[in-house]
């Protein structure tokens, strides 16, 4: 590799970091955003849900950035168009750090909140394509898989680096100061990243193939036109999106995200420690996005991506199985031995189903499910007579359903008294400080995560130079991040709201890898029969 090379991976690598960084940090602290932006007249969960909906709003318009900047990268070039939208997503983050709270501005607080977040959304749909593109054009025959490989590995670090600066923050400022001003301080640190980035950036020269193209003169005047209103290269974007992108982008946030939510919204464990398990498991498996990078470009793209949805979606219920067993067995206990059923009439029982928790449940049968999911109660539905009173039945004992608070205790009091575990329970796993990993419980959780990152390096470390590889100079760019942003802003942005609301509809804390498990064994059929091998492809401006 020679010195050129290294800074181009180097300079597009480490942009991408801060891009991610920034675009995690609000998912890191949505809690704390949720108090600061959203009216206190609205309960704590409330905000939590308005702040999360406006987390989601990023991913949603990830594929209008892919549109909007990828059409530009076509027309003007990759290198300034991911300066543009570097500029975009740190001064979006930046001014989050600045914003005055609701207390302060009122309504003005969250309508200039989510302005931000859409922006950031738009320019991350453009980052990753135009970082991926100008890497691989710069990439010799051969080499693609490993060159790419390094920017498959910014996701992951920046989600890292996100969650090592808000540990470090939490902890030199305390958790009061850090609630009140000190959240602050991330966000602001991100103007330092800014800076670096786009003096690394405007050292760089554009691609050789994009400069070839245009000596040519063979450039696209309507890249978008070109790439999805003609059915030769629509029907290869389509597939790339339900035999590639789609399975990855589960598997992927499934091993970062879902296991962080699975750890605290339904085993129940604390947030530093949660973090600092998933921390440990991205420090040790990042490396692999490169080995499995690297392996491509000797056996393929295409059996390491299938290989790894294949793989992840036959071993994903033993694994969090297993997660359950050493984060919270007394959890896992009450779950084989405790039986909860909710006795009700069938027609007033209606859906759980609320992906992005902005439903307001009030029949008693519904109250009362949603109280069992919340505490990660595995329950039954059983049939009662037209007009009977809702009851819940724990083991032998009965709560009948009353509205107001007495009802939230009384339950609580029954499944705690029949083996369900208080949220203060010492078999909980619990990390005192980040180096606290040599205990046989945190040890052998943070063996399961890995197991889960490298099932994520499997299906990302290659799936940027398979992308490029499938389609021409003139609209790479432009093609390759739709089905890439479509895949992981929606098919993978709202697995974790939909695999949770999957568990409370049916009572069962697993029911939402089915989500994945579906996803990926769709890509792996769809990506067996009908995506090509790519690797071999020589990619020029004229093809």
């Amino acid at each position: 590799m020679t010195s050129d090379e290294k800074r181009v991976i180097f300079a597009s690598s480490l942009g991408t970091v801060f891009e991610w960084y920034d675009f995690y940090l609000y998912g890191s602290l949505a809690t704390v955003i949720g108090a600061q932006f959203f009216s206190s007249e609205f309960s704590q969960n409330t905000r939590n849900i308005f702040a999360l909906l406006a987390f989601a709003a990023g991913f949603l318009v990830r594929p209008f950035g892919a549109l909007v900047f990828g059409r530009l990268g076509d027309l003007v070039g990759r290198k300034y168009t991911f300066l543009v939208t570097i500029m975009i997503m740190g001064l979006s983050t930046f001014i989050v750090g600045l914003l005055p709270s609701y207390a302060s501005i009122g309504v003005l607080a969250p309508i200039i909140l989510i302005s931000l977040r859409l922006l950031q959304g738009l320019a991350l749909g453009g980052e990753y394509g135009g970082a991926a593109t100008y890497v691989a054009e710069h990439a010799p025959q051969g080499r693609r898989g490993f060159y790419t490989s390094w920017i498959q590995t910014t996701a992951t670090l920046g989600l890292f680096l996100s969650l090592l600066v808000i540990l470090f923050t939490r902890t030199a400022t305390g958790e009061e100061e850090f609630a009140k001003w000190a959240w602050r301080i991330p966000f602001l640190v991100s103007i330092v990243l800014l800076g670096i980035s786009i003096w690394i950036r405007l050292q760089l020269n554009e691609s050789p193939a994009f400069q070839k193209m245009k000596a040519e003169g063979t450039g696209s005047k309507a890249p978008i036109t070109e790439a999805f209103g003609q059915w030769r290269n629509a029907k290869i974007a389509l597939l790339a999106l339900l035999g590639l992108t789609a399975g990855q982008a589960v598997v992927w946030y499934t091993g970062q995200f879902y296991a962080l939510f699975f750890l605290t919204g339904i085993l129940k464990v604390g947030g530093y420690t949660a973090n600092l398990l998933i921390a440990w498991s991205l420090l040790i498996g990042t490396i692999f996005f490169v080995v499995f990078g690297w392996l491509s470009d000797k056996i393929g793209r295409k059996p390491i991506i299938l290989a790894g949805c294949l793989i992840a979606a036959l071993t994903f219920f033993p694994i969090f199985k297993q997660i359950t067993s050493l984060a919270n067995p007394q959890l896992e206990k009450a779950i084989e031995t405790v039986k909860v059923s909710v006795v009700a009439d069938p027609a007033s029982c209606g859906s759980l189903f609320d992906p992005v928790g902005i439903r307001t449940f009030t029949e008693p049968c519904d109250v009362a499910r949603r109280a069992l999911a919340g505490q990660s109660v595995k329950y039954a539905t059983e049939a009662a007579p037209a007009g009977s009173p809702v009851v819940v039945k724990v083991n032998d004992a009965s709560v009948p359903f009353v509205a107001g608070p007495d009802f939230a205790k009384n339950l609580t009091a029954a499944l705690q008294t029949a083996g369900y575990p208080k949220a203060t329970d010492a078999g909980i796993v619990k990390m005192a400080h980040p180096f606290d990993i040599f205990r046989p419980q945190v040890a052998g959780i943070i063996g399961l995560l890995f197991i889960l990152v490298i099932y994520v390096t499997m299906v990302y470390g290659p799936i940027a130079a398979a992308l490029v590889e499938l389609f021409p100079t003139r609209i790479r760019y432009t093609a390759m991040s739709l089905p890439y942003h479509i895949g992981n802003g929606w098919f993978g942005g709202l697995l974790p709201a939909t695999a949770l609301a999957m568990v409370a509809q049916t009572g069962d804390i697993y029911y939402g890898l089915w989500y994945p498990i579906g996803f990926a064994l769709m890509t792996f059929i769809i990506g067996l029969i009908f995506i090509p091998e790519t690797k071999d492809r020589d990619i020029y401006a004229g093809d």
